[in-house]
């Protein structure tokens, strides 16, 4: 009986992995047919020490197969994902790593990849992902999980959360949250191409 339970739930499961799969590559369809897809940014930083959050304005390029760039500030601020390697340009200065080197960043390029492919690529077993829908969109969180306690102080980044329309096929927003704050980027204006 207890063996016949566990095949049971491990079915479940596997469907309910197999469905955000599916509710996935029908919300990412868009992006199959379009090789480089543009967009206005609004990038707000909240720290929880002070008081006011910081607004400011730029562009999104994503491009198949793993390009994606977000440009603010004339270029001294940015965050470039180029297939596993991850860069980020901080008031003119510039920190590299990859998703090789750093696992937080192995499930983020995974998921962008399968959203520029328009969900050809699998993200039901990623197990540091989950997928919800919210009114009209659907939301997955990555949970970047540490090997170790040394690890888990090293990385920067607690979760991401991105945002996608499930009618429109467009990324709302991506959410990156930190220890004492967070880095929102809100996107509007899209041009599939």
């Amino acid at each position: 009986m207890k063996r016949f339970l566990l095949i049971l739930t491990l079915l479940c499961q596997l469907t309910i992995s197999v469905a955000q799969q599916a509710d996935f590559q029908k919300a990412v369809a868009r992006y199959k047919n379009a090789s480089n897809v543009t967009a206005a940014v609004t990038k707000t930083t909240h720290k929880q020490a002070v008081a006011k959050d910081v607004t400011d304005k730029g562009t999104l390029t994503m491009k198949r197969p793993a390009t994606v760039s977000i440009v603010m500030d004339g270029g001294k601020d940015q965050l470039l994902m180029e297939g596993s390697t991850f860069t980020m340009v901080v008031k003119g200065k510039k920190h590299v790593t990859s998703s090789q080197k750093n696992v937080q960043f192995t499930t983020f390029q995974t998921v962008f990849e399968s959203i520029l492919s328009g969900g050809q690529k699998d993200i039901s077993k990623l197990g540091d992902l989950t997928v919800a829908k919210q009114s009209g969109n659907l939301v997955l969180t990555i949970t970047p999980q540490a090997d170790s306690k040394k690890a888990a102080r090293r990385m920067l980044f607690s979760s991401f959360v991105m945002t996608i329309d499930t009618k429109t096929s467009e990324l709302k927003s991506l959410r990156m949250n930190e220890r004492a704050g967070y880095t929102e980027y809100t996107f509007t204006g899209f041009q599939f191409k």
